[in-house]
């Protein structure tokens, strides 16, 4: 009980520093802080972060700030120059090289020639030979979620705050299949009222507490597109999904929400070998 109840305050204190570094992005990102944050040591919190997380704080804010303008970069008219600079840039010239070396092109080629672009009206056809749908039967599933609300490029702190609680409760293994679950429309919902729930697949037996829950996904036929690419790339992805695939099917969509499973993990993943499936129930 107490290497349980001791895991649980090294959760509880590096969670803070998880939802303290995705709402300052846009600031300097200060050890010293953080380890306040944490309420641990400056020369010890770094060390438990790393060996809980795998990664350096650096590459954290590093993967977290390109990860959020490579949405800009697909989803909005922004200047490379201010989306470099909120991404702590110094130069457009260096936030090229540090684009271009995860995502295999530079932000100007990226935002022309990106996956997303495949799902544009104007690449329809391409799109519909490259991105096949499959008709899948779901089994009714059950998957320990912990909620999120706010922006769905965002759900990455709830999936932290879902591992550091099943690793405080000694847990952590109980599911390898991670899912979102979102309920909402991003162009009908203001951004920060967005619901979704971040989870892993478990089976039927498993016993949580607040703030987890456990969340049935009822199964059933399901149109499924396997997505690779960076997750920013997606609302094209679901663009056509709907607007091009789904009215031209003759199928309707059922009374339940959509949901993705996550194939690979974006901590040790390249954002172009992502590979997502997302589940469109239908009747």
């Amino acid at each position: 009980m107490k290497t349980i109840d001791s895991r649980a305050k090294y959760e509880e204190r590096l969670s803070r520093v998880t939802a303290y570094i995705y709402d300052h992005l846009d600031d300097e990102i200060d050890l010293n802080k953080l380890a306040d944050v944490a309420c641990m040591s400056p020369y010890h919190w770094h060390r438990i972060y790393r060996a809980i997380y795998g990664e350096t704080i650096a590459a954290t804010v590093k993967r977290l700030r390109l990860h959020r303008a490579a949405g800009h970069l697909a989803n909005t008219s922004m200047s490379i120059e201010e989306i470099a600079r909120k991404s702590g840039y110094g130069n457009q010239q260096s936030f090229t090289r540090a684009f271009g070396a995860v995502f295999g092109m530079p932000p100007a080629q990226y935002r022309n020639e990106g996956s997303h672009t495949k799902f544009q009206p104007s690449r329809q056809n391409g799109a519909a030979l490259m991105y096949d749908i499959t008709i899948e039967t779901v089994p009714r599933m059950t998957a320990v979620t912990i909620e999120h609300v706010g922006s769905y490029m965002e759900i990455g702190r709830a999936f932290d705050a879902l591992f550091l609680r099943l690793g405080a409760t000694n847990q952590a293994g109980i599911g390898s299949r991670m899912i979102g679950i979102y309920y909402d429309d991003p162009g009908a919902v203001p951004e920060d009222k967005l619901r979704a729930r971040a989870g892993v697949i478990v089976d039927k037996s498993c016993t949580v507490g607040a703030p987890l829950a456990q969340t049935e996904i009822p199964g059933g036929t399901h149109a499924v597109l396997r997505h690779k690419g960076p997750y920013a790339d997606m609302d094209a992805a679901y663009e056509w999904l709907y607007r091009d695939w789904l009215l031209r099917s003759g199928r309707e969509a059922a009374d339940a929400p959509v949901f993705e499973e996550y194939l690979n993990n974006p901590r040790d993943t390249a954002p172009t070998e992502l590979r997502t499936d997302i589940f469109l129930p239908l009747n």
